[in-house]
């Protein structure tokens, strides 16, 4: 007797779990109004200034679109008085709300060590090892595009 119920049990905890599941994954998800409508590095706007220190030469640079697994994810790189100004995620993986999550909180932490070491080189967010993966590969990438 006790093995049906906890037969029973079971499976009534699967379905519930199953229903909060499917509920859970029906979070509505904005699309990007910017589509990504070529996978080829469009020429970068280059200002070439030499400075005493400098890095890499002024201008925006975009990467290519890098595979992270669970999405797609492209970077724009804003470089100024020869250094790293500024990251911006042009693209990332968003079609789950699971994605939604990890994305938002691991994004404003690889944009502030990227700009903070200068380079690509930055560790990776816990929980968010591919897309850590993907950004330095992206970063990485048009980085080479500005070196001097």
């Amino acid at each position: 007797m006790k093995k049906i119920f906890l037969s029973l049990f079971v499976i009534l905890a699967f379905i519930l779990y199953a229903n909060y599941q499917q509920q859970a994954s029906s979070v509505p998800v904005t699309a990007n109004s910017q589509p990504v409508t070529s996978l080829v590095a469009p020429q970068p706007i280059v200002l070439p200034v030499r400075r005493s220190g400098a890095l890499y030469k002024d201008g925006a640079y975009t990467s290519p679109v890098t595979d992270a697994y669970y999405g797609n994810l492209q970077v724009k790189a804003v470089i100024q008085n020869g250094k790293l100004a500024d990251v911006m995620f042009l693209d990332y993986p968003k079609d789950r709300s699971t994605s939604i999550r990890i994305n938002t909180q691991a994004m404003p932490i690889l944009r502030s060590e990227a700009i903070q070491a200068q380079s690509a080189n930055v560790d990776a967010v816990s929980g968010a090892t591919q897309t850590s993966e993907a950004f330095n590969q992206s970063l990485s990438s048009v980085l080479l595009q500005a070196k001097l």
